[in-house]
């Protein structure tokens, strides 16, 4: 039996990528260099963020997915933090909605202008305030409005109610060391994590409440 009989070619075998032109790209943002494994930035079928370096706080970029180019550096961020920030997730319900945690250890929601910003936003719409260390990771539930998840260097899983900023479960104990990344299920009644001691335990979620 011939080799071409057993296995099927692929489609794609002769398909190449091909790089963006020059003036299709974002330049000379300069991008956070904080020591956290990050993916500093976020896209929605709107805007994109970048975390950038910023002194005396946190910040990041937001902009129009349509800006592209060379961004002026004094184009204005969103800079309410008091310290670096680590991570960045758009809500998946709002495209004008977006969460960050920082080394200041809060967790702060922000509401952006329709036509994006025109001048520093300052002042998010809600803090949530929960983790006694830096905030690593934040990510919105896929399918609950108004659900987030927040993971901090303190070892603790936080589910907030944002409406309200309400804590509506604290995830403590689980995990003995820093938790390295988080990731709901795609309809949300599951999440995932995973931590510096090799374990990967999934739970499941159900109403305001995870259990193992």
């Amino acid at each position: 039996m011939s080799f071409r009989k057993v296995v099927r070619q692929s489609k794609f075998r002769h398909v190449f990528g091909q790089p963006v032109k020059t003036d299709q790209c974002y330049d000379d943002i300069r991008v956070s260099r904080v020591t956290w494994d990050s993916t500093f930035c976020a896209v929605n079928p709107s805007f994109v963020a970048i975390i950038v370096e910023a002194s005396g706080g946190g910040a990041f970029l937001v902009l129009p997915l349509h800006k592209t180019g060379r961004i002026d550096k004094s184009y204005p961020t969103v800079c309410g933090h008091t310290g670096p920030v680590l991570d960045i997730d758009w809500c998946p319900h709002n495209d004008y909605v977006i969460a960050s945690g920082s080394e200041d250890c809060t967790v702060m929601v922000w509401q952006i202008p329709e036509n994006g910003l025109s001048q520093p936003l300052t002042e998010p719409v809600v803090v949530l305030e929960g983790h006694s260390k830096r905030v690593g990771i934040v990510t919105w539930h896929p399918t609950a409005r108004n659900v987030l998840l927040s993971a901090g260097c303190d070892n603790v899983v936080l589910i907030w109610n944002v409406g309200t900023a309400e804590e509506l479960y604290r995830l403590d104990g689980l995990h003995p060391d820093l938790i390295y990344s988080v990731s709901w299920s795609r309809d949300g009644s599951r999440f995932c994590t995973a931590c510096k001691d090799k374990s990967v335990p999934g739970l499941q979620q159900r109403g305001s409440a995870a259990l193992l």
